[in-house]
């Protein structure tokens, strides 16, 4: 492999690692705060109880993916020195301020949360959480307007060959970003819904702290209920503007081969990426794909078949990350509706509480699916019709590349493994009396 398929390989295995901490992080902090905030004004010590056991777990995955995401910034110099000269006036300053604003923020609030329990008023103490939890979705929002960048390039100027900052009201307003944005955190919340309701459901399974749980199963089924059908629906916001910003990743995710109006969508296809068309094809819905993209059933879709070759992004990747994402968000709103129907007598329903167990990675699959389908449906640009991936990578031996690359793999899958040892330790421990 070359320098370039071996720093994409790294940069994807790294994001893909760290994003198994990060909306976690966003969504449990929130549940913390709303359980602590309910403890303030309710005086029940069991919302007590139910912030601390979830309070625990929720420091264990935000420790570890600390390690995780600074290796990324690093390899914005190691691997992508080139993109990093290019944009990095734009670049920069947004990575400085969600590192030296939002982090920094959300890490002395994590300390002061940890340590202020019977040191800090009540009233004073739940306002730590809450700015855990406001500062960690804020750093989320500029990492994700860097993103956005590399997606739909706004605010910037081209000069003395690199792209230079012209406009940080219209970088930061980047309609792309907080459409990616929303879709996100929408993600995170739900995941951290269907994480709660998992945990709670095993200990409900063996009638451990049955009021514990049952109350945390409540919020976890709000939670997963509530965002499951709101990702669903940033998701379809964000399918907008991929169709007009994006058509090549439109087509791309729906292997979409010919231009034509009125576009179906087939609830059953197979892409032949190799021969440029779909080796199965059945049960199409007339208008689907064009209602989806444009709101108009009789819209016309683009074509793989109108791009150059050269600019047409991995067309077989895109579609099953995309196929699966989407699978396994119309299972999640079912899961959700059945727990909170059933809540008062969820020990009654062992099989659906071995289903909820079994359904906390399926989120996460979900999530790295769409992660997928953004950053590779992107491909062959790095920042979207300014500069192409392959002109980015730095000029390094691919050796260099491939070490560092098995380095981070190991490295990471000891730290993912700790993460899970660790959060599966102290669920199953449950709450402390």
């Amino acid at each position: 492999m070359d320098t370039l398929m071996l720093s994409r390989l790294q940069f994807a295995a790294a994001t893909f690692f760290h994003f198994i901490f990060v909306p976690l992080t966003l969504g449990l902090s929130i549940i913390v705060a709303l359980m602590e905030t309910k403890y303030v004004r309710s005086g029940d010590e069991i919302y007590k109880r139910m912030a601390k056991f979830w309070g625990k777990l929720f420091l264990i995955n935000f420790a570890l993916g600390i390690v995780t995401g600074i290796t990324l910034e690093f390899q914005f110099g190691t691997n992508w020195s080139r993109y990093s000269a290019y944009v990095g006036d734009i670049f920069g300053p947004l990575l400085a301020i969600e590192a030296s604003v939002a982090f920094f923020l959300e890490s002395t609030m994590v300390g002061v949360w940890v340590f202020g329990w019977d040191k800090l008023s009540k009233k004073m103490h739940a306002a730590a959480i809450w700015m855990v939890a406001i500062a960690g979705n804020l750093s989320a929002l500029w990492i994700i307007i860097a993103n956005g960048f590399m997606q739909n390039p706004l605010g910037y100027v081209m000069r003395n060959g690199r792209a230079e900052l012209d406009d940080f009201w219209a970088l930061i307003t980047n309609p792309y970003a907080w459409g990616e944005f929303a879709h996100v955190l929408t993600a995170a919340a739900m995941l951290s819904g269907f994480f709660v309701m998992g945990v709670s459901a095993w200990h409900l399974l063996r009638k451990n702290e049955v009021d514990f749980f049952t109350r945390s199963f409540k919020y976890g089924a709000v939670f997963g209920l509530i965002f499951s059908v709101a990702v669903a629906l940033a998701g379809h916001a964000q399918g907008n503007l991929v169709a007009k910003l994006q058509p090549a990743k439109l087509a791309a995710l729906e292997a979409q081969w010919k231009t034509e109006k009125r576009a179906p969508i087939h609830l059953l296809l197979i892409p032949d990426e190799a021969n440029q068309k779909n080796a199965v094809e059945a049960l199409p819905i007339p208008g689907g794909l064009s209602f989806i993209a444009y709101n108009d059933i009789n819209a016309e879709v683009k074509g793989l078949l109108d791009f150059k070759p050269e600019d047409r992004p991995p067309v077989t990747i895109t579609f099953w990350a995309f196929r699966i994402m989407v699978a396994l968000g119309t299972i999640f709103p079912l899961l959700a509706i059945f727990g909170w129907l059933k809540l008062k007598r969820l020990t009654e329903y062992p099989l659906y509480l071995k289903a909820m167990i079994l359904a906390i990675p399926l989120p996460y699959i979900a999530i790295d699916c769409g992660w997928a389908v953004a950053e590779v449906g992107r491909q062959p640009w790095i920042v979207h019709g300014l500069m192409r991936t392959k002109d980015a990578v730095s000029p390094v031996d691919p050796s260099q590349v491939a070490i560092s690359l098995a380095a981070f793999i190991i490295v990471y899958a000891f730290l993912g493994a700790i993460d899970i040892y660790l959060l599966v330790k102290y669920a199953k421990k449950g709450p402390v009396h």
